[in-house]
Formats: structure tokens, sequence, C-alpha cells
């Protein structure tokens, strides 16, 4: 799967990382980004990360990219 975050859009609330902790984390100001090789993700827990950000900054598709 891919994940895209609006860094527009986010305003670090957390909840992605707290729903997939292996897949996100939290940068200097709080705002939500992806660890490293984590951007073609098969984490189960993806989709409720995506679900829980109460800003809907997280946007999951199921084709990978290069």
């Amino acid at each position: 799967m891919h994940i895209d975050i609006d860094t527009d859009v986010c305003i670090g609330a957390g909840q992605c990382a707290m729903s997939a902790p292996a897949v996100f984390t939290q940068d200097d100001d709080g705002f939500s980004t992806l660890l490293p090789g984590q951007e073609n993700s098969a984490d189960p827990m993806l989709r409720e990360a995506a679900r829980a950000c109460p800003v809907g900054a997280i946007k999951v598709s199921e084709t990978a990219r290069p």
C-alpha cells in the first residue's frame, strides 16, 4: 500500500503514531511523518491510522509506488 500525508492539513494530533507506531512518528514540530522505509508499508494498522486522523490528512492507496 502507499501512504500520503497532506502536511498542509495535518494538525499534529498524533493519532496515526498511536494507531500504527511501526509506520508513523511525529517530527520536531509534532506533525505526522513516516518512519524511514515505510512509504509502501503493508502494516495492518494503516487504515485504522488514516481513519483515526481527525482532519483526514492521511490517504492510503492499494497500489505501492516506486
